[in-house]
């Protein structure tokens, strides 16, 4: 509460949560709010030459090529975006955070062969590589859920790892050894609630790059497969109609940057209010 307190009084951050807790509630409210379902081929909604409507009073937002509501498909495109930033970039941080702390406190030969993995995986483009394991796997809302948070844990797990270094090496660390406590007993009860304010910014920053790179994938064809609708596909489906009906790719660009500006400004603020070397800044 105190938390929330904080962030709420920064307009910046107020903002951002604004954004989320709109995007949140239009795609859990979706089959209720969607006029028409998502994957519907109206015959009244192309042109007699074939083309997608405008924005008019029966379609607000218009429709695609092949005739299907664009306020519909968005909404849908909602859940979508959302389900993979969380799931993946749970994923990611579950990960991250456990090879980061095993590392950390372990080090010596488990340690060095955990983080000399991360460098190898970090010295890959993140597109790149989420490209190569999407293009192998066969793309769903799963799998590419799944490829997101092989590509994002290695962030995580470096940042976890300095932490859980710099703790190890505390003195009430080296008095519990002392004592006779396990390692999982100092794991567990003093190293990694001091890295929970750590994860909580890296989990809600990290959604925002989520969101982008699974829109990037599903421009590209290897993400969310059609008649799914995500924000990404839409664009990809409708990009031979930009000149003529640029509503059908502004408008999904627009929820992209809008959702991700809602994460980054929201943990930008989290990073404020959880970072003691940042407060006095704001």
């Amino acid at each position: 509460m105190r938390v929330l307190k904080a962030l709420l009084r920064r307009k910046l951050g107020a903002f951002g949560l604004l954004v989320i807790f709109m995007t949140v509630a239009v795609a859990f409210l979706a089959p209720l709010i969607a006029p028409y379902p998502p994957d519907l081929q109206l015959f009244e909604g192309l042109t007699l030459e074939g083309a997608p409507l405008p924005p008019n009073s029966q379609f607000w937002l218009g429709t695609d090529l092949l005739g299907r509501d664009l306020f519909s498909r968005l909404i849908y495109g909602a859940q979508t975006s959302l389900i993979i930033g969380v799931v993946a970039n749970g994923a990611a941080i579950l990960i991250g955070s456990l090879v980061g702390i095993v590392a950390g406190f372990y080090r010596g030969i488990v340690g060095s062969i955990l983080m000399r993995f991360t460098d190898l995986m970090m010295a890959f483009p993140a597109l790149l590589l989420a490209i190569v394991l999407a293009a192998i796997f066969k793309p769903s809302l799963w799998i590419v859920a799944l490829v997101i948070a092989m590509v994002n844990w290695v962030q995580v797990a470096r940042v976890i790892y300095s932490e859980t270094v710099s703790l190890a090496e505390r003195d009430f660390i080296a008095a519990e050894r002392t004592l006779g406590a396990s390692p999982l007993r100092i794991l567990l009860k003093h190293i990694a609630p001091h890295l929970i304010y750590s994860t909580i910014v890296f989990g809600t920053l990290g959604i925002s790059t989520t969101v982008l790179l699974e829109a990037t994938l599903s421009f590209l064809g290897i993400g969310v497969q059609p008649p799914t609708p995500s924000w990404g596909n839409i664009i990809f489906e409708n990009q031979t109609y930009f000149a003529s009906a640029p509503w059908l790719v502004f408008l999904p660009g627009f929820a992209i940057v809008s959702l991700a500006l809602g994460f980054n400004l929201v943990g930008d603020a989290m990073r404020e209010i959880l970072d003691p070397t940042m407060k006095g800044k704001h």
